[in-house]
């Protein structure tokens, strides 16, 4: 069982109603047609906003922003986020408002309707982070209130016994098996040394006939955040190069994260196009999540157009677009048979939605018939956001990037028809093409709300340049309001061969 949050109204005409989380997304609370949770449009509400305040929710993290309404958002019982009364609504987003973390037990009242938010956790092994069934039976209690496995119980005892240095425990590395002191509050289980050099990491493992990490020989690192590492790898035997991507342990990932990781990496093994960056290998060793993607050495296209001055040429431009919408296509249709869900059944799912498609996921790659664009991470994303290790941070990076996002988007990160990514697509064509994003976000406003708020700039205002024709298809394509015009990768395509 995944960490699960559930927002209940206790007071107020939706009493008993009920909103479960167990992954990534945010959503809009307001009294908008477009919201969910949606409030009711009547007397009881009407000191309420049509889009009043937006929670940013990462399992059992979660937060809660006010968007400057006139009479702020109440959490247990304070008032945060209240704009002054002399500003205009449309005008707040030039203020910031601070964010809330919410916890166990918290209330969120808007006008007469109440929140209470209710987190659970699962209980977890504390040595290798498995899920325990139940209250923890197929376990032991600690003396420090955490829980072990039966089998890290069975192995704890034939570990010879160590000196407990005061005020920590001593564990032993998942990865390297040397002993370290373990602050009970901590999730690490990987000692710092190889928390610290990711890179050792994987060359220690490439050269451990025990691991299943071998077989690739690391070049250099390609980027590194706080949960992982990217490497350009070469694949013994082959000489083939690849992409390595490797997610550590720290995260302290669950039995169920790890299905979700594993059964959404098994459905994008099946993306096989031209188009779509494919997945080679994939798997866990030691305490690593890693898996191997096709190596792409012409960079991504963000990398191109910096090199290039910023922008690309109408041609250019719609060569890696046309392209990269084929990768869409192709992904939107696919039916992929016989799939595992986690309570049991078997389904067919139709078509991949990437949710991310942006210049920095779509790459290019030489091959004998030419140059070749090619989506990235396409549900890789997803994957490893529901298995916890994307981490948790401030809204605005966590849920995606809302520069290249559908008001939709916004409204429910989890949107996920196949319109979202096509109104992404565009967004980017116009960004490879003019080097600005469609909407203005001013310095210090707020991002999320300028996306409800606003419309795209049209395009020949940044770049006269464009033919007319072309720049009425894109002009059309990021139209969101009330609804984005094109609905699939297809007709968008259609529309751009018209003109061209």
């Amino acid at each position: 069982m995944p960490a699960k949050i559930v927002l209940k109204v206790t007071e107020g005409s939706l009493k008993g109603t009920e909103y479960v989380f167990t992954d990534r997304t945010t959503c809009i609370i307001g009294r908008g047609g477009d919201c969910n949770p949606r409030l009711p449009d009547d007397k009881d509400h009407s000191t309420i906003s049509r889009h009043h305040c937006l929670l940013d929710i990462n399992p059992p993290g979660m937060r809660v922003r006010d968007f400057g309404s006139l009479n702020g958002t109440f959490v247990n019982g304070k008032k945060i986020g209240q704009r002054d009364r002399t500003i205009a609504h449309r005008e707040a987003i030039k203020a910031k408002f601070p964010e809330h973390d919410l916890k166990d037990g918290d209330t969120i009242r808007l006008g007469m309707t109440v929140f209470r938010v209710s987190i659970t956790v699962p209980l977890a092994c504390s040595v290798c982070s498995k899920e325990l069934t139940g209250d923890g039976a197929d376990g032991g209690l600690q003396t420090d209130g955490s829980y072990i496995c039966t089998d890290c119980k069975s192995k704890q005892v034939q570990l010879e016994p160590v000196k407990k240095p005061q005020g920590a425990d001593i564990k032993r590395c998942t990865n390297c098996g040397n002993e370290f002191p373990f602050d009970p509050d901590a999730s690490e289980i990987l000692c710092a040394s190889c928390i610290e050099n990711p890179l050792q990491l994987i060359k220690q493992e490439a050269e451990d006939d025990s691991v299943n990490i071998k077989g690739y020989k690391v070049i250099n690192e390609l980027g590194k955040g706080g949960m992982g590492a990217v490497y350009l790898a070469e694949q013994t035997g082959t000489g083939q190069k690849v992409a390595l991507k490797v997610m550590l342990s720290s995260a302290a990932v669950n039995d169920r994260a790890r299905e979700m990781f594993l059964r959404e990496v098994e459905n994008t093994k099946h993306l096989k196009h031209p188009n779509v960056v494919g997945l080679l290998d994939y798997g866990n060793s030691q305490g690593t999540f890693y898996f191997t993607l096709e190596y792409c050495e012409g960079g991504s296209v963000d990398k191109i157009m910096a090199r290039k001055g910023g922008k690309l040429s109408v041609a250019e431009a719609t060569h890696i677009i046309l392209q990269a919408l084929d990768g869409l296509i192709y992904a939107h249709n696919i039916q992929i048979p016989n799939v595992k869900l986690t309570n049991g059944s078997i389904v067919t799912i139709n078509g991949l939605v990437h949710r991310d498609i942006k210049p920095s996921n779509i790459f290019y790659t030489d091959t004998p018939q030419g140059r070749i664009a090619k989506i990235a991470d396409f549900g890789l994303g997803k994957a490893f956001d529901a298995a916890g290790l994307s981490g948790y941070t401030r809204t605005g990076s966590a849920a995606g990037t809302p520069v290249f996002m559908a008001r939709q988007q916004v409204i429910n990160f989890k949107y996920s028809k196949p319109e979202a990514d096509v109104w992404a697509m565009a967004a980017t064509y116009y960004f490879l093409l003019t080097g600005r994003f469609p909407r203005d976000f001013p310095k210090g406003k707020d991002p999320w709300y300028i996306v409800l708020q606003t419309s795209c700039v049209p395009i020949q205002r940044r770049n006269q340049a464009i033919p007319k024709n072309l720049a009425e298809v894109i002009d059309t394509a990021l139209v969101d309001q009330p609804e984005i015009i094109f609905k699939t990768a297809e007709s968008f395509k259609k529309a751009l061969e018209g003109v061209l």
